[in-house]
């Protein structure tokens, strides 16, 4: 039997010790990156077509690949190679690890080597979340672009969805789990330099004090850094979520707002100086309504929330109470707003503790025609710029994920039911001497071959005053309609 001594290191596929500066932990972040995406083969098939490559069935890596342009050496990090039949897309890979940022006039020079060979595109890796997705978070000239993609992931993209890989079990051959499992031990560890987001930036802290006072600009290159870092924490908020959940979870964004960046970065920032508040929103597969995001500088707080349509049907304490059953195990703190049709403001809203046993609390007027209700969970915003206790970054990340594991989860939309077969009485249908009066049948819609018969044959026997007797006037009705 072997005996583990709990001091022994156990051996890994990708170790971290010895890592000594930027450019060892590049190189080695930039290798193990690389020969996973070519052993993982769903890993690597996933990644490789988010950034443009086809559902080839042979992918190449290759690191530090030597070439000569404009009569100088250049060395990127790394070499793609993804082949589909006799089609070969390549791409040159360019990674940073840690806080170091993206060169553009090396991107740029990346892209001119690309076009030369006939490559397809160049391949960024960093730290750096895109604002926008589909935005690369360098600016290069366009005319660059016009024949060679520029792609961006950022290590918590990577992170993520070698997480989601894994919960999904969507890799099948078990040796290659394994190897997916070491690199996420390898990117998880703050030795390999794969950070996630982790900083408001250095003009946190001044535009939160300026907001305070009420003296924040717009125009300022502070208020448009830190909307921009906000963009980036939401997306990251979200990857958050998706690796607890084992889907993809992305910010909800109009056509508008993804075409046009900077119009989009220049209201945001315009909202914050004139309100203090900050905005963005995620969408879960297959949940109710999308979750909201709303930061208020001015009253350092966060709030979470979403928005329910209520039922189509029913009186409005009905649909109160349909709501109130769906929150049994939300937190007591949960604000519970109700939105009427035609209302001219938007109501009160309500702890759920209160309306646990006061539900009737939420409808002001018993006639009124509650169209949706508004649930949001609030907590004080942290100031520090980066992660940790007491962080901005922690506390909006956390109530995300509290809020969406104590409430959105266990909401389920309202369905109309299916409409149910209506049982018909058939008429009672007097026959006298033999022939059936069939008009009330067929008034009714009924057959007068199922209707009830009620038999009044004269007996001969009988006189008139009995015969008179015998017949049931209760609800018996003549070719006309009327009784007898």
């Amino acid at each position: 039997m072997t005996v583990v001594d709990e001091a022994w290191q156990r051996a890994r596929l990708f170790p971290v010790t010895g890592i000594g500066g930027a450019d060892e932990q590049e190189r080695r972040a930039t290798s193990a990156l690389l020969a996973v995406l070519r052993v993982v083969r769903e890993f690597g098939r996933t990644l490789t077509m988010r950034i443009g490559a086809p559902a080839g069935s042979s992918i190449e890596t290759f690191i530090e690949v030597p070439f000569v342009f404009e009569g100088k050496k250049y060395r990127p990090d790394g070499l793609v190679q993804v082949s589909r039949g006799q089609r070969r897309w390549t791409a040159l890979v360019e990674v940073k690890t840690g806080h170091n940022r993206l060169d553009p006039i090396q991107v740029g020079t990346y892209l001119d080597i690309a076009r030369q060979l006939g490559y397809d595109a160049v391949l960024t890796i960093s730290h750096e979340i895109p604002t926008t997705p589909g935005v690369h978070p360098v600016v290069v000239d366009k005319r660059k672009l016009r024949k060679v993609d520029l792609q961006h992931l950022s290590w918590g993209q990577i992170h993520t969805e070698a997480l989601i890989e894994r919960s999904t079990r969507s890799v099948t051959d078990r040796d290659q789990e394994w190897i997916l499992s070491e690199f996420i031990r390898y990117l998880e560890d703050p030795k390999s330099g794969a950070l996630d987001f982790d900083d408001m930036g250095p003009s946190w802290v001044t535009v939160r004090e300026s907001s305070g006072r009420q003296t924040l600009r717009a125009g300022d290159q502070e208020t448009l850094d830190v909307v921009a870092r906000f963009d980036q924490l939401v997306t990251f908020a979200g990857m958050a979520l998706a690796r607890r959940l084992g889907v993809h979870v992305q910010p909800c964004l109009s056509r508008q707002d993804l075409a046009d960046q900077a119009s989009r970065l220049q209201a945001q920032a315009a909202l914050l100086a004139k309100t203090g508040q900050i905005s963005g929103s995620l969408q879960v597969p297959n949940t109710i309504a999308p979750l909201s995001i709303v930061v208020d500088l001015r009253a350092n707080r966060v709030d979470c929330s979403t928005t329910v349509a209520a039922p189509a049907e029913g009186r409005s304490t009905t649909r109160v109470n349909w709501l109130m059953r769906q929150l049994a195990d939300a937190p007591a703190g949960l604000q519970v707003r109700a939105n009427a049709a035609r209302a001219r403001d938007t109501g009160p809203s309500y702890a759920l503790s209160d309306l646990m046993t006061k539900s009737k609390l939420l409808v002001e007027k018993p006639h009124a025609d509650v169209r949706s209700f508004t649930l949001t969970l609030s907590q004080a915003a942290g100031t520090k710029r980066g992660q940790g206790r007491g962080s901005f970054v922690s506390s909006v990340v956390g109530l995300v994920d509290t809020f969406y594991a104590e409430v959105v989860q266990h909401l389920r939309a309202w369905t109309p039911a299916a409409p149910k077969v209506k049982e018909t009485i058939p008429p009672r249908v007097v026959v006298d001497g033999g022939h059936a009066e069939e008009a009330d049948a067929l008034t009714a819609g009924v057959d007068a071959t199922v209707a009830e018969v009620v038999t009044t044959q004269p007996d001969e026997a009988d006189p008139p005053a009995a015969i008179a007797a015998s017949t049931d006037t209760t609800g018996t009705y003549g070719a006309e309609g009327e009784s007898f």
